[in-house]
C-alpha cells in the first residue's frame, strides 16, 4: 500500500536492518475504545506492507482506551514499546511493552511508570550517560499549564529510578503556544489550559540538544522547537520563537533515514479519520531548523 492510504496519528519510525517500521495511533479508535497497535514496513518510506497487528489486548486487559503514540526502540537485544494506555475508571499513563522482533507480538512488562494521579501521555525515551530517561507530557487535565516532564528509568525500562518527575518546561513558556480554545466546550474547563504532546529529542553535529513538541497555536495544532542550554536532557530548556510546522498537523518525531538524512515525521491533517503519516527533511538554518521536501505538499 502507499503512504497516502495509511490512516494513523502520531507516526513513529524505527529504522532497523535496512527497513523502516512505522507505528502510530489508529485514527478510528483515537477517541473511543481501542484494542491494539499496528505496524507497517517499508524500504523507501513510500510503499508499505501492512497493517501488521503487533499488539491486541485480551478481554481482561486493564486498558480499554487511549491506545496512543506507540514508540518502539531496539534495545538490549529486544524491542521495547513505550506507549500511553488508559481506561474509563483511571487516568492515562505511560507503560512499556516488549517483543523479540519489531513486528511483535508485544507484551506488557511494566506497571504504570508515571504518577497514578497524573494524566500523562506521549512518552519518549532519551539515553544519556547510560541512563534511559522517559520524557512525557503531564497533560492539561491535571496540569493546566501543560508540563513536559522527565523521569529516569532503570535499565530494564520496567520501573523508575525516582518517584517524582522533573518538570522541564511548560507550554505557556513558548511564545507561539496558546490556550486550547475548546477547553470549555469539550472538557468543561473554565480556566486557560495549555497542552504539550509529542516530544522527540535529537542532537546536531555541534552536539546541541533539541526537542520538538506539539501544542496549540493561533493556526491550530502545531510543532515547535526547544533547545537545552546545557546540552543535557535536564536542561534548562529554551523555547525557540518560530514554529517548525503550524498548519493543522503535528505530533512529530525525528529520525535518520537509510541515507543518514535527518527526517521529520508527522501526521497531517489533524482531522479525524483523515490523518496520514507525512515526511519532510529537517535542515539547520542559522540558529534553528526548517522543513523542506514535505510530502503533504505532494498530496493529490
Amino acid at each position: 500500500m502507499k503512504r497516502q492510504e495509511i490512516n494513523i496519528r502520531d507516526p513513529y519510525i524505527l529504522v532497523h536492518n535496512e527497513n523502516y517500521y512505522l507505528y502510530g495511533t489508529r485514527s478510528q479508535t483515537t477517541w473511543s475504545d481501542a484494542d491494539g497497535f499496528d505496524c507497517y514496513v517499508s524500504q523507501n518510506l513510500t510503499d508499505w506492507e501492512g497493517p501488521i497487528e503487533v499488539f491486541k489486548r485480551t478481554d481482561d486487559f486493564f486498558a480499554t482506551q487511549n491506545f496512543w503514540a506507540p514508540e518502539v526502540y531496539a534495545y538490549q537485544n529486544a524491542f521495547y514499546m513505550v506507549t500511553t494506555l488508559g481506561a474509563k475508571n483511571q487516568t492515562k499513563g505511560i507503560y512499556v511493552l516488549k517483543a523479540d522482533q519489531p513486528i511483535g507480538p508485544f507484551e506488557l512488562i511494566s506497571d504504570r511508570l508515571t504518577p497514578e494521579n497524573w494524566a500523562a501521555i506521549d512518552g519518549t525515551l532519551y539515553f544519556e550517560k547510560e541512563t534511559p530517561y522517559l520524557i512525557f507530557s503531564h497533560s492539561f487535565e491535571t496540569s493546566p499549564d501543560g508540563d513536559m516532564c522527565l523521569l529516569p528509568l532503570n535499565k530494564d525500562l520496567t520501573s523508575v529510578r525516582e518517584e517524582h518527575p522533573l518538570t522541564l518546561f511548560s507550554a505557556k513558556e513558548a511564545s507561539w503556544a496558546k490556550p486550547v480554545p475548546f477547553a470549555k466546550e469539550e472538557f468543561g474547563m473554565d480556566e486557560d489550559v495549555y497542552f504539550t504532546d509529542g516530544p522527540s529529542l535529537f542532537k546536531d553535529e555541534q552536539n546541541d540538544l533539541y526537542m520538538i513538541w506539539s501544542s496549540w497555536s493561533t493556526t491550530g495544532y502545531a510543532v515547535g522547537l526547544a533547545q537545552s542550554e546545557t546540552g543535557s536532557v535536564i536542561g534548562p530548556w529554551q523555547q525557540l520563537p518560530d514554529l517548525l510546522f503550524g498548519e493543522n498537523g503535528g505530533h512529530a518525531m525525528v529520525f535518520k533515514d537509510l541515507n543518514q538524512t535527518l527526517r521529520f515525521a508527522y501526521h497531517f491533517p489533524n482531522d479525524h479519520y483523515r490523518e496520514k503519516p507525512q515526511f519532510a527533511e529537517l535542515i539547520q538554518k542559522h540558529n534553528s531548523y526548517k522543513l523542506i521536501n514535505r510530502t503533504d505538499l505532494l498530496e493529490d
